[in-house]
């Protein structure tokens, strides 16, 4: 029966990845210009061991953003310059969706608030109904555009192709900026009086989250849908990134790609969380055809093995069926009652 289940939903999955409009498969490049080495360089594998290494040594240099000095709110829309400046002016504007709570606690301030960070390829309208759902339970929201997503995309790549792609330097930066725009995000929430601050991130929303929880004291709380060990191993080996692999095995081994991409996985900085005190849920998909079940076995026996608390919820569903009712009212209610009672509550009220 079991198996007769499993293969239903990636059934389901294979058809919904066979949907999406406008994938592509773009030419594998080195890319090492974008992280500071110079396009035509002789060694890149060299020079990307050298960078790897200290960018994860030093993560908290690497991972640092300073408030931005341009913030902007209107019409219910935050925007400000990224930290990281890459070739695309569209992409340097971060975009932010603000929706506020509906009601408030009895704290000072103007309560709690969330950043809510949404699946690759996300459109500027998905995820609002998250977003009013966390406004209703007393939480700000805060939906803030990835690298090259909507209002930050690029002329002549309608999908997110620089944040998830074959280019190994370009990847990088972007999941880099995506992390920094999270932390400068934060700075204006705390510029702006908002009290215990949390994140609800989706897919490679959670990879990033993740990283940010780990980098980031303001952070008290973290929802994640979808868990993972290393951002290599999600693209070689996942459904919804095989475009992507078909370019990239070109080039590196599934062992390269997973070393190569190390400073923007989550597994490299778990060790961070330990005794910091943080409330961590995760939520995960048992027939995942993107985030494979390994990688997300081995990320939370990590946790438990670094004695790092956190609760988790394992749904009989796959990537995309998550989203779908009856998974996506479930993981709705168990994410949205955990921030609530992590943010709001007694224990959550203020700083």
């Amino acid at each position: 029966m079991a198996s007769w289940y499993a293969q239903r939903v990636r059934r389901y999955e294979q058809m919904r990845f066979d949907q999406e409009p406008a994938r592509r498969v773009l030419p594998f490049e080195w890319g090492v210009e974008h992280i500071g080495g110079i396009a035509d360089c002789v060694n890149p594998r060299k020079f990307l061991d050298d960078y790897v290494e200290d960018a994860v040594k030093n993560s908290s240099e690497w991972y640092a953003a300073p408030p931005a000095d341009d913030y902007a709110l209107a019409d219910g829309v935050l925007t400000f310059t990224s930290a990281i400046a890459s070739p695309w002016a569209e992409n340097n504007r971060v975009h932010a969706q603000v929706f506020p709570a509906s009601r408030r606690g009895n704290g000072s301030g103007r309560g709690p608030a969330v950043i809510v960070l949404a699946q690759w390829n996300a459109r500027w309208e998905e995820q609002q109904n998250v977003c009013r759902w966390l406004s209703r339970l007393g939480m700000t929201a805060i939906k803030m555009s990835l690298p090259y997503h909507d209002r930050r995309r690029i002329p002549g790549h309608p999908r997110a192709d620089h944040l998830v792609g074959p280019n190994i330097g370009l990847t990088m930066q972007a999941g880099r900026q995506a992390v920094v725009d999270v932390r400068r995000t934060l700075r204006w929430l705390e510029q702006q009086g908002y009290g215990a601050l949390g994140v609800l991130g989706t897919s490679i929303g959670s990879a990033i989250g993740f990283i940010t929880m780990c980098h980031e004291p303001a952070l008290r709380a973290g929802a994640f849908l979808h868990a993972s060990t290393y951002f290599g191993e999600v693209v070689s080996h996942g459904l919804t990134t095989q475009n992507v692999w078909e370019s990239l095995s070109a080039g590196v081994s599934r062992e390269e790609l997973r070393h190569y991409w190390s400073p923007i996985s989550p597994f490299p900085y778990i060790a961070n969380l330990r005794g910091a005190g943080k409330r961590i849920l995760l939520i995960t998909g048992r027939y995942d055809p993107t985030f494979w079940p390994e990688f997300t076995d081995a990320l939370l026996e990590k946790l438990r093995g670094d004695e790092i608390p956190f609760e988790s919820l394992s749904l009989p569903c796959g990537h995309y069926s998550m989203g779908v009712a009856p998974f996506s009212y479930i993981a709705g209610h168990r994410f949205g009652r955990f921030l609530r009672r992590s943010l709001v509550g007694a224990n959550g009220s203020s700083r």
